[in-house]
Order: structure tokens, then C-alpha cells, then sequence
């Protein structure tokens, strides 16, 4: 038995419900500095605000792989757990830009970061089984295409949850304007549409994709002639194995580690300070500045460049595929990482707002690449009984830089960068760099190169 060769619209509504989680994602990255600036947080205090966000992907990553990797039921085995996933997201979502109506409770500063903290977690159990979905469900001959796919929805739902509150107060008239402590109009409208697209998005791969058995799951991994069968059967294990499972990584999984850390060390720090380094170094304002108009204008213009760079992600995911198939994943995700470092090193030098657009372009190649060719390169030295659990761990090296630069980014800025945090946008860019070169240390086992 063989697994069959799905259609573009069949991995296209396997992937949709990406589209709603990076939807609120996105909301997230571009907004949750601004939000919690307004609530009171100083700019050197931002990443330890963020390290929630990689806490959550160390904790829920590797535990909800491991029980997706046992559950069958009514939904299937992947699709109960990122429809909770979603739930609970869509929750924080629409609390944490209102987190000051707990005020009576709570200072907003405190409820706004366990709004992050419960959006971070949910977004976890939601996004790990879609990656094990995509190894699941796809040969090893359509995997590049599945995650690219992928990428592509991840971009599209990036596009329209950083684009929403420029576009609610330039084209809807929705204000952006507000008082200290009180998160504008715009933001809050731009979450509560998020929640909705989220679940909604969610529900439409629930409805449309079937997931194989674990039955059938065996006998395309004992097959012979299955494209599948040459991974390694790994024995079950239980969740106190977790541990053994990461010293017993596959090789191509522990070269890509180094990768994914310069790779993530560098997003975080992008994400974290691009607000305020921005609005610093672009708009001139001073560091203590978190609620002038002006502000709030550099913060809707992240919100428009975060949505050019994955506009651009979506684009060249459709791409992805066939630059592999020419010269190789390896060399294909080298050379994006480039492209994306000189993006991020370029921000420094240009000159007004309009040319970072520009950079955004180099960071979007970099991150179509970054979210499709290290997950492509992994699933075929993996065992599909593993697939869940192993995407978990494999996640380590996401969330682990992002932790180290949460812990260290503040002190930097405040103390190395003399609170310019525009020098946090060139370490990630210098990070990328850093990855480029570490891809020529992986072995990819499965990569198909057309001679």
C-alpha cells in the first residue's frame, strides 16, 4: 500500500487552517511590543515580556507531538489538537488588547502578558500537528510541495493580520489614536476579526481533509516499494522518553539544529525590537516615546512592512519547489538566508520609511524559506510513527534562541546599543549570515535534484 498522490487543492485545504493561525500571528508579532508599550513596559523590557512566546513552543511543542502521535478518534489523530489550539488562541486574542478592562484585578501590563502567554501556548498546540499533518499525509516526492504550500497560507494570513489595522484606520476610518494606557480602536477590532478568521479557517481543514489510520500509517512504513519506507522505524515511546527521543535525533535533525538557531535568534530579534528601533531610527523619536501620534503611525507601518515580507514569503513559496528541484534544498535555503541578512543589514542605511519596504523584500525570501526547506530536509529522516514527536523537538531550536535573545536582547539594547535598538535589526542580520554558512553542514537523505 502506497500513499496517494494528493492534488494542489487537496494540500492547499490540508494547509488552510495556517492561514488563520499566522492571521493571529501576525497580529501578535507586529502588535504585542506596541501593546504592551502602551501598557506600560519599557523598551528594554520588551524581550523578557516575548520570552513567554518560546517557553510555551519548549513546553506544548514536544508534548502535544507526542499524544497527536497516539490519538485516533472521530477527528482523526492531528486535526483535535489544532482545533483546540485555535479555541483557546481566538480567546487571548480578543482579551489581550482589552487586557485594561481587568484592571480591578490586575495591573493591564500583567493581564496583557498572560494574554500573550495563553495566545503563544494555543498557537503551539495548534501549529505542530499541521507540520506533522503535512509528513502524515504526503510522499516523500510531494513533501516540498506540502510545505510550501503551506508557507504560502502562512503568508497570505501574515499579509492580511499586519496589513488589518493600517487598513481599519485608512480605509475604514477606525481610529488609531488613544490615551496612555488604553490600546486604540483599530488594534482592538483588527484582534477580534483575527479570533473569527482563526476558527473559521481552522474548521475548513477539519471539514475537508481526511488523515490516514495508524493502520494504514504501518503499512506504508513496512511497504518496500513505498517512497516512504527507507526511514528509520523508531520503537514507541512513552512521554518520559521524550528525552531519549531527542538523544536518538537523526543526524540531518542535530546539522539543521545550528541552522534553525542562527535562523530564529535572528526573527526574534526582528520581531521584538522592529517597533521601536523604527520609530527610533526612522521616525526620530526618542527611545521613552510609546504613545504619540506619531508612534502609533511607525506602529501601523510595521504592521504594513511585516505584511510586505510575508506577502513576498507567499509569493516565493510557489517557488520554492522548483528553485529545489534545479540546484537543491540546501543551496536553495542558503542562498534565501542571504538575501534575507543583507534585507535586515539594510535597514540601517536607508533613508525614509518607503525604502525599508525594500529590506522587507530580502526578510520575505529568507522566511518562505526558513518556514518550508529546514521542515522538507527533516521529514525524510524521520519515521512517520515519530513525525509528531520529532516536529517537537525539532522545535527546541526554534524556541531555544528565541529564549537566549529574550534573556540578553534588553540588556544589549540598553546597555551595549545605548537604547538604539536599531542595532538589534543588524544582529539578526548577521545571524542570518551565520545560518547561510551552517547549511553546507547538513545532509539532506532524501533530496531529489533534477540532473
Amino acid at each position: 500500500m502506497e500513499k496517494r498522490k494528493l492534488s494542489f487543492w487537496q494540500i492547499w485545504n490540508m494547509s488552510f487552517g495556517f492561514l488563520g493561525i499566522q492571521m493571529g500571528f501576525a497580529l501578535q508579532n507586529a502588535n504585542a511590543s506596541r501593546i504592551l508599550q502602551i501598557f506600560g513596559a519599557d523598551v528594554h523590557e520588551l524581550s523578557w515580556f516575548w520570552v513567554i512566546a518560546p517557553l510555551m513552543g519548549l513546553i506544548v511543542q514536544p508534548i502535544v507531538g507526542h499524544y497527536s502521535d497516539k490519538t485516533w478518534g472521530k477527528l482523526g489523530r492531528r486535526k483535535p489538537y489544532f482545533l483546540v489550539g485555535a479555541i483557546l488562541a481566538s480567546i487571548g486574542l480578543i482579551l489581550m488588547p482589552q487586557a485594561d478592562m481587568f484592571i480591578a484585578f490586575l495591573p493591564a501590563l500583567w493581564v496583557g502578558a498572560g494574554m500573550l502567554m495563553i495566545m503563544d501556548a494555543s498557537f503551539n498546540i495548534a501549529m505542530e500537528p499541521f507540520r506533522a499533518l503535512v509528513g502524515d499525509n504526503l510522499r516523500t516526492d510531494q513533501r516540498t510541495a506540502g510545505f510550501s504550500i503551506q508557507t504560502a497560507l502562512i503568508g497570505f494570513g501574515a499579509v492580511i493580520g499586519s496589513w488589518l489595522p493600517y487598513a481599519l484606520t485608512n480605509w475604514f476610518g477606525i481610529s488609531n489614536e488613544t490615551v496612555a494606557g488604553v490600546v486604540p480602536a483599530n488594534l482592538i477590532w483588527s484582534f477580534i476579526i483575527g479570533a473569527i478568521v482563526l476558527i473559521v479557517s481552522i474548521l475548513v481543514t477539519v471539514i475537508t481533509t481526511k488523515e490516514y489510520s495508524p493502520e494504514e500509517l504501518n503499512s506504508f512504513e513496512n511497504n518496500p516499494n513505498s517512497k516512504d519506507s527507507d526511514v528509520i522505524v523508531e520503537k514507541e515511546s512513552s512521554l518520559f522518553d521524550i528525552f531519549e527521543d531527542f538523544k536518538k535525533m537523526p543526524a540531518t535533525m542535530r546539522q539543521l539544529s545550528w541552522v534553525q538557531f542562527f535562523s530564529w535568534f535572528g526573527l526574534f530579534g526582528m520581531w521584538v525590537f522592529a517597533t521601536p528601533a523604527i520609530a527610533q531610527h526612522i521616525y526620530g523619536l526618542p527611545f521613552t516615546d510609546s504613545s504619540s501620534s506619531t508612534y502609533q503611525d511607525a506602529g501601523d507601518w510595521i504592521g504594513i512592512l511585516f505584511g510586505v515580507y510575508n506577502l513576498i514569503s507567499a509569493f516565493y513559496a510557489f517557488a520554492l519547489p522548483y528553485i529545489a528541484k534545479n540546484i537543491g534544498r540546501k543551496r536553495t535555503h542558503a542562498i534565501s538566508l542571504v538575501i534575507g541578512g543583507l534585507g535586515l543589514l539594510s535597514i540601517y542605511i536607508m533613508p525614509d520609511k518607503n525604502w525599508l519596504i525594500v529590506s522587507m523584500v530580502g526578510v520575505g525570501i529568507a522566511w518562505a524559506s526558513i518556514l518550508a526547506m529546514p521542515y522538507a530536509i527533516l521529514a525524510g529522516s524521520i519515521s512517520p510513527k515519530k513525525m509528531g514527536v520529532y516536529m517537537g523537538i525539532f522545535n527546541f531550536f526554534i524556541v531555544i534562541p528565541q529564549i537566549i535573545n529574550a534573556l540578553i536582547g534588553g540588556p544589549l539594547v540598553k546597555y551595549a546599543y545605548n537604547n538604539h535598538a536599531i542595532y538589534a535589526l543588524v544582529m539578526s542580520g548577521v545571524s542570518f549570515l551565520i545560518a547561510a554558512a551552517l547549511v553546507s553542514k547538513v545532509k539532506d537523505v532524501d533530496d531529489v535534484v533534477q540532473k
